[in-house]
């Protein structure tokens, strides 16, 4: 279905309303996120969403709404991978818990505009040529495949990443913090903080993810306005869940194995669609069953740090 311009442009400065009003009313100063707080920022986001279904329930009628509702499910699942490796960044470079959120709004920032650049690319190359669909759906099997055996470790090697090497050719580079400012100038010359190198490592983490997750989603929906809102929704709704979840990310340590499965899954999807072009809710249940198995079973066989993990969270939730 095409949607007008006056809907995209709506929900856009939407979109950037809310930021704005997050960082410069809610977290105008520096903190650090408190398991409560991100508890109560997660909720809000995710009744923003589900009320944002409602509304394409009521417009587009069910069909489009399980759409948006599943494209929600996957990408959100997707993305607390996302949430380990940003765990590591913050580890690696030492980032105190009170500048965290400022790196995660900019990162978001910066996500939204490369995930909204690779769905239009996307849109443009399957109404082109749709035969891209099946290297979409081979590349699905393959990663999920791949998650699935690969170690669990994760090393971060900035000194790698190119845009931080193209940087320190540009501009020197601070050896630690100043407060949670990206450029300072020392002695009249310019440089960027650590704190700038951390967001460069996080965008370019955030497009490696995005490169799984934007084809996942075409296998629910080709309608770009689902596509890129959805996505949109679990981006938004990302820095509250890392603070929710930070200190009890390795307490669901099946979570892995199951977001392997749906890629898998979504791939083989995308692959039979020309023999049987599988409905929505299906597909839908596939996606929940998986995860909800996947989060009992992280639950029930914990690792040997999952209890410590559970009983230190439950307290500083009930503290005070």
């Amino acid at each position: 279905m095409e949607h007008s311009t006056w809907m995209w442009g709506a929900f856009n400065v939407f979109v950037l309303a809310m930021l704005i009003l997050d960082l410069r009313v809610f977290h105008r100063h520096a903190h650090e996120v408190k398991i409560k707080e991100a508890l109560l920022w997660s909720a809000f986001w995710i009744i923003l969403s589900l009320l944002f279904n409602v509304g394409v329930l009521i417009v587009e009628g069910s069909e489009v709404a399980l759409q948006f509702f599943t494209g929600y499910l996957i990408e959100k699942s997707l993305s607390v991978d996302n949430l380990f490796v940003f765990l590591l960044i913050f580890s690696y470079f030492k980032v105190p818990s009170k500048y965290q959120h400022k790196v995660l709004f900019w990162g978001i920032i910066g996500a939204l505009v490369m995930r909204g650049a690779l769905i239009l690319m996307g849109v443009t190359l399957i109404q082109h040529f749709h035969w891209i669909l099946y290297i979409f759906g081979l590349f699905l099997v393959f990663t999920g495949l791949k998650m699935m055996f690969q170690k669990e470790t994760v090393e971060i090697h900035p000194e790698r990443n190119f845009l931080v090497r193209l940087l320190r050719n540009i501009i020197p580079i601070t050896a630690g913090y100043h407060e949670s400012r990206f450029f300072v100038r020392i002695n009249g010359k310019p440089y960027a903080t650590l704190l700038f190198v951390v967001i460069i490592v996080v965008e370019t983490t955030d497009l490696v993810f995005a490169l799984d997750s934007i084809p996942a989603i075409f296998a629910i929906s080709r309608d770009p306005f689902i596509v890129y809102t959805s996505n949109v929704f679990a981006i938004l709704g990302l820095r509250a869940l890392y603070f929710a979840l930070a200190g009890l990310l390795n307490l669901f340590h099946y979570l892995k194995f199951g977001l392997s499965v749906i890629l898998a899954f979504i791939g083989v999807k995308m692959l039979i669609e020309e023999i049987y072009d599988m409905p929505i809710g299906i597909a839908l249940s596939v996606v929940g069953g998986v995860l909800a198995i996947s989060i009992i079973a992280s639950i029930l066989y914990p690792k040997k740090t999952g209890k410590t993990l559970m009983v230190d969270a439950v307290k500083e939730l009930t503290d005070h």
